[in-house]
């Protein structure tokens, strides 16, 4: 009565297949594995240095006024 035989295992497969259907077992696993590749994903993210801004959010300083972004306009001379 320790393990489980072989038999056993299909009974339970047998049973299984009975109650969910053979064709909604593949569309269950599918939508697990998505599960899990958007929880590693959001791992990942997560990872990421929170202290670096994003590109293209404004920057600021420690009293919570915008830094002005210096751009310097070349005129060319002409000749």
């Amino acid at each position: 009565m320790g393990s489980m035989s072989i038999w056993h295992w299909l009974i339970v497969l047998v049973v299984v297949l009975l109650l969910f259907g053979a064709g909604k077992i593949p569309k269950l696993m599918g939508d697990m594995a998505k599960g899990v590749t958007a929880f590693k994903k959001g791992l990942k993210d997560g990872e990421e240095d929170p202290a670096k801004p994003a590109d293209g959010a404004p920057q600021v300083t420690a009293d919570g006024a915008p830094v002005a972004a210096t751009t310097e306009v070349k005129k060319e001379a002409k000749v």
